[in-house]
């Protein structure tokens, strides 16, 4: 069974010059550069053995490339757009925002409400803590100090006064 070529690349005058542009520029990142490559070459009938070849790439970026570029070909989209990595999913949350809510009010408690003889709450406190009151199953201290770091909470800091009405 013959192997079909892959399509070649339609660029308009205007296209071909922006991509040149990118791929000449001094500034432009190298990934962005590649890729802009990619597409002139592949509008010059150059196929992904070839693309790959002559760049020193795998041909399964090469495909990749040709085949984004082909499905952004009739979008609102500038050049530089549509040289860019899509968006990543990324993994689930472990921790429910309910979850995370319960530990920011537990590091904004005091530890003797909940029978600890310490002055102020600690990471591993706080982790130990919600661990046993079973809010959580588990979680490491460190992330316990992401959370907390990311919402600005400093439970080592805090001092309890009253805010006159």
């Amino acid at each position: 069974m013959a192997r079909l070529n892959p399509k070649i690349l339609n660029l308009s005058d205007g296209e071909r010059d922006q991509l040149q542009q990118l791929i000449n520029r001094h500034n432009t990142p190298q990934q962005i550069a590649l890729r802009a490559k990619i597409i002139v070459m592949g509008s010059e009938g150059q196929n992904h053995r070839e693309i790959a070849r002559n760049l020193d790439i795998n041909r399964q970026t090469a495909r990749l490339w040709r085949n984004r570029w082909l499905e952004t070909e009739g979008k609102e989209l500038s050049i530089e757009q549509r040289l860019q990595d899509s968006e990543r999913v990324g993994a689930r949350p472990k921790f429910s925002m309910e979850q995370v809510i319960e530990l920011f009010a537990l590091a904004c408690s005091p530890p003797s409400d909940y029978g600890r003889p310490i002055s102020h709450w600690t990471a591993r406190e706080l982790a130990n803590e919600i661990i046993k009151l079973g809010i959580i199953e588990s979680i490491s201290v460190r992330h316990v100090g992401r959370l907390l770091e990311e919402a600005e909470l400093k439970p080592h800091q805090s001092r309890y006064w009253l805010t006159p009405p």
